[in-house]
């Protein structure tokens, strides 16, 4: 088969398109042909080498995967060849997504939600499996509730307005001016450009001085140590992102405030929870662009690019219908 190979870590040019065997499916796993993969920020710092103590390589990475059932192994019940399915691989714990095939516990795997093409599924197995743990989960975001979105326009941040909403919450999101039609499409009540104001001023000026009961982060940096000046008395922070500095969380003493550091673990719950809001209508991914497999290294160049124009995900088609579409797609057009 065909995979996108990391060679070393380092930039988009690690990546190499290689033959590989087509792995086989053990007791109690599915061999799946996969028709979708897409792109997250945790595949781009896996190639770069931020995960080097638990990256062997050379290595096959991703982490979503829209397919069809080719083989079932042993034991297996929940699944037969030809059903379309959808998940995340297990992280760190064997080859990803950025290949043609791919093998899983069948305890991980999901039924893809029918009125999902491959593209949208692979789009969101990943970021929706995060969002749903981060808010439903970890904040346990309730209805009347307020949220501050980080990042709303991105790949995590677009699904968070829309579950955010969902939950029957009042939503504030940060995102560049160019980005506002977008977020409120998705449901964001209030949109802040964070170029142009101190997002904690706003804040606390559209809650009435009030602060907001959960603050959820997708981008880092200040974002944790500045959070508390933005939440309300038993607020709660919930951040997906690494801490690669030392943070000040003094402010979050008087706010008996709570912080939640999540790294998702995959479990077909997730996307079972997932499909119920798609197939209600309150969850839809937004796919910004399409490359082929083999452009994978030119789909991160795109998302590591400032001023990106991104909105929502990229996706991978890899069966070759699909791949005749990234083809013909200009690779840095929104689709």
């Amino acid at each position: 088969m065909k995979a996108i190979v990391l060679k070393s870590f380092g930039g988009p040019e690690s990546f190499e398109l290689c033959d590989v065997p087509t792995p086989v499916p053990r007791s109690g796993e599915v061999l799946v042909r996969v028709h979708a993969t897409s792109i997250n920020p945790l595949d781009c710092q896996i190639r770069r080498g931020d995960y080097a103590d638990v990256v062997q390589l050379p290595a096959i990475t991703g982490h979503d995967v829209s397919g069809v059932v080719e083989e079932v192994g042993q034991g297996v019940t929940a699944f037969s060849p030809g059903d379309e399915v959808w998940y995340t691989p297990q992280i760190f714990e064997g080859p990803g997504s950025y290949a043609e095939y791919h093998v899983a516990a069948e305890s991980i795997i999901g039924k893809k939600p029918p009125s999902l093409n491959h593209l949208e599924a692979a789009s969101l197995t990943l970021v929706g499996g995060t969002v749903w743990e981060a808010l439903a989960v970890r904040a346990v975001l309730r209805v009347g509730e307020s949220i501050l979105i980080h990042g709303g326009a991105g790949g995590v941040g677009h699904i968070a307005i829309q579950l955010a909403k969902a939950m029957g919450a009042r939503v504030l999101t940060t995102v560049r001016e160019a980005n506002f039609e977008f977020a409120r499409s998705l449901g964001a009540d209030v949109t802040i450009d964070y170029q142009k104001e101190d997002y904690v001023d706003a804040t606390l000026r559209e809650t009435g001085g009030r602060g907001v009961d959960v603050v959820f982060d997708t981008i880092g940096g200040n974002t944790l140590s500045r959070s508390p000046d933005t939440l309300a008395q038993y607020g709660r922070v919930v951040t997906i992102v690494d801490i690669h500095q030392p943070q000040n969380l003094i402010q979050a003493w008087g706010k008996n405030a709570s912080y939640h550091f999540v790294f998702t673990r995959q479990n077909r719950g997730k996307l079972d929870e997932l499909s119920a809001l798609i197939e209600h209508g309150q969850l839809q991914p937004h796919i910004a662009a399409v490359y082929s497999l083999a452009d994978i290294p030119l789909a991160h160049a795109r998302l590591e690019s400032p001023n990106n124009g991104v909105q929502g995900k990229i996706a991978i088609a890899v069966a070759p219908r699909l791949g005749e579409l990234a083809e013909e797609t200009n690779q840095f057009s929104d689709l």
